[in-house]
């Protein structure tokens, strides 16, 4: 029986309150001894916080959960699970060479874009922000360098205009389960061989900040529909009516109209276009601090300019 180390909590996007670890489920049904679940993490820390699916598995199951702050401080306690293999689902952490040398078999990363496309911590979020018809997943033999590692196999998958990250996701990580469990027989019968990336081809994604919510007037309305998709549950878009922060959750590019940037207009009492660069942003759902999410429409109907 092979056996295996997970990392990761398989929170692929920033802001996902609950998976279903589907990697890690995965591993256990199909019958390989997980040895040890790495994280470095635990949400039991705010009463609002779910705990980590890991971290349940890890208890139901009787798997020792390691939670170090880096993956070195345990190299000791690694070595002696005496693992085959690591796999390795949003971890989050960069995993030095003296960890991946510990496996005979190296760490098999699942990673959610067409890499070299996207190397780094935000891949969906960067693949929606940029506005790309297509992103992916990359079963890839993991190396010290950022996603630098040679890549077993990849899967398209199709992004469409109507969806934010979380739904993306649900459909990426989908793709990425199915591969994986596919490839992980030939990789530890070592018969299927990863393939070396194209470093001319290569870009990195950026981590995402608190203060990127706030919708720029001054961009266009394609780039802050773009925005909105991608910042969904954090750090989530707003703009500023009345005074008071608005989150956007959903709208869409306009170019049936024009108005100066930063300008609100009701044209009728379901429709709110805000001015931006180029065309206007079309808001369709919202949430007013303090309040539930709710159709623009319902909104305008308490709503008075000043």
């Amino acid at each position: 029986m092979t056996r295996v180390v997970f990392f990761g909590n398989e929170r692929l996007v920033s802001g996902l309150q609950q998976t279903d670890a589907p990697i890690l489920r995965g591993l256990i049904e199909r019958g390989y001894d997980v040895v040890a679940i790495v994280s470095h993490h635990s949400e039991t820390r705010s009463r609002k916080e779910r705990e980590l699916e890991v971290a349940t598995i890890a208890r139901d199951h009787g798997i020792p959960l390691l939670l170090p702050s880096k993956p070195a401080e345990i190299l000791e306690q690694l070595i002696t699970f005496n693992a085959d293999i690591a796999v390795l689902a949003a971890y989050g952490r960069i995993i030095g060479q003296k960890v991946i040398d510990i496996f005979p078999l190296g760490i098999i990363n699942i990673h959610p874009s067409l890499l070299p496309r996207y190397r780094g911590p935000t891949p969906i979020e960067t693949a929606l922000l940029n506005g790309d018809p297509k992103t992916g997943v990359s079963i890839m033999q993991l190396t010290a360098g950022m996603d630098e590692g040679p890549v077993y196999r990849q899967e398209v998958v199709t992004l469409r205009e109507s969806e934010d990250k979380f739904q993306s996701y649900e459909r990426i990580a989908q793709a990425g389960t199915h591969l994986f469990f596919d490839c992980l027989p030939l990789i530890i019968k070592g018969s299927l061989k990863p393939v070396p990336q194209d470093e001319t081809q290569a870009s990195y994604s950026r981590l995402i900040k608190k203060e990127d919510g706030l919708l720029d007037w001054q961009k266009t309305a394609v780039q802050l529909a773009n925005e909105i998709r991608a910042y969904a549950g954090w750090p989530q878009s707003y703009m500023i009516i009345n005074n008071t922060r608005v989150i956007v959750t959903k709208a869409r590019a306009s170019s049936n109209h024009s108005l100066p940037m930063g300008e609100i207009a009701i044209p009728n009492p379901r429709t709110m276009l805000v001015g931006t660069r180029d065309g206007c942003l079309s808001i369709e759902k919202l949430k007013p601090s303090g309040k539930k999410e709710m159709p623009v429409s319902a909104f305008l109907s308490g709503y008075k300019p000043h």
